[in-house]
Parts: structure tokens; sequence; C-alpha cells
């Protein structure tokens, strides 16, 4: 997916979140922001060059539930 100028300087402009069980030294850090239009991206921090998953709001709310009931834990 090609990123729009626009949306370039949401993702720039975006408050990202980590989690506090990420590493110490910016490793294992999974990075996630809430855009505009009910959107969400989430960003590997070991990835940089890697483009953002952009998700719409009711399916990153569906994993963040599952994951708090353990559906992830693999």
């Amino acid at each position: 997916m090609k990123i729009s100028d626009e949306l370039r300087a949401e993702l720039e402009a975006a408050r990202w979140t980590k989690s506090t069980l990420s590493g110490p030294n910016g490793g294992d850090c999974l990075f996630a922001a809430k855009l505009s239009d009910d959107r969400y991206v989430i960003q590997d921090s070991e990835q940089p060059d890697v483009e953002p998953m952009i998700l719409r709001g009711s399916v990153f709310r569906a994993f963040v539930g599952g994951a708090k009931l353990g559906e992830f834990d693999f």
C-alpha cells in the first residue's frame, strides 16, 4: 500500500504508545497509535523500514480484546 502525503503527515504527528512490557533498550517493541477515521496503526520497532500496518478500529479492538482474554497465548 502506498502511503499518501496526508497519511504520512498523520503518522509522523501520531502519539505512539508502547507496552511497558517491551524491552528497556528499544527492542521487542510494538508501537501503536490511534489515527483519524477510527483507524489504528502498529509498527515493529526493529523493522522501521517496513510500512506500518493500518487497521480499522473494529479489527484493532477485536485483536486487543482477544489478547486480553489470552486467545493469543501460543
